[in-house]
């Protein structure tokens, strides 16, 4: 029987700077049933507050520790691991997630760490080139990536994300990165911790047929596909099957009480 829901934000509450029909209602229907929830997101272009009041927007109210987020999970991995001087290659709006940190930018200087997020279209060679030479001349630092999300829905189609940067990283300096964000089974293993519960009793509510789906079936949990956002039928056709596809997050009631 499950008892906890992972919700995924964009495609699956709201759509850009529109909210989902019925979102705020399922949220809602969280609360009453008191279901435990987590809202996961890859996004690392806004600190969790700014998470926090987009849904308010939309008449869902939450907190700060509502949320999972890369760049928090990133700089619990790093102080777990020592690491004290990173490269952030991230919108500045996130950099205050890394605020214990030394911050590092010179070619030459050493590093512990670049980190590698969505900077949509702030990304040109040069800054690519930088976070390349820093790596290179930095033999022991990890590439860190704040998720594989390989693109997203916005208000004028489909645009690339933070995966295809850090492959060509990876391919660039033969190094493999460490992901911090989905579809890695650490960072759904981080989501279930906090919520103190079992992969087996989980759900997992996304239009990401990989990093969403695919994802969390490795980490062990049940999967719920929406028809909104990303979403495309062809997704139904990579071999990767969800638990359920519903036409959008408005339907979890039902299906959910279906189940029981």
């Amino acid at each position: 029987m499950m008892k906890a829901i992972l919700f995924d934000l964009d495609g699956v509450l709201y759509e850009g700077e529109e909210a989902v029909t019925g979102a705020a209602d399922v949220i809602d229907w969280c609360n009453s049933e008191n279901i435990p929830h987590l809202f996961l997101t890859n996004t690392s272009s806004r600190p969790r507050s700014a998470l926090v009041e987009k849904l308010q927007a939309f008449n869902i109210k939450t907190d700060v520790d509502d949320y999972l987020t890369p760049p928090l999970a990133a700089s619990q991995w790093l102080k777990q691991h020592g690491v004290t001087t990173v490269s952030l290659f991230i919108p500045a709006a996130t950099q205050a997630e890394f605020s214990g940190f030394d911050l590092c930018t010179d070619e030459a200087r050493q590093t512990g760490a670049v980190i590698i997020g969505d900077l949509g279209e702030a990304w040109d060679f040069k800054l690519l080139n930088t976070a390349f030479r820093l790596l290179m001349n930095n033999p022991d630092a990890v590439l860190i990536a704040l998720g594989m999300t390989r693109y997203w829905r916005a208000a004028d189609g489909l645009r690339l994300d933070a995966a295809p940067f850090v492959k060509a990283l990876e391919h660039a300096t033969g190094r493999t990165a460490t992901v911090l964000g989905k579809p890695s089974q650490a960072f759904y293993q981080a989501a279930l911790d906090r919520l103190d519960t079992e992969a087996g009793s989980s759900l997992m509510i996304g239009d990401d047929i990989r990093g969403d789906i695919e994802g969390a079936q490795q980490a062990g949990l049940h999967t719920a596909l929406v028809r909104t956002g990303k979403y495309r039928p062809q997704d139904l056709e990579t071999g990767i099957s969800p638990d359920t596809v519903l036409d959008s997050v408005a339907d979890l009631p039902a299906w959910w009480q279906q189940q029981l």
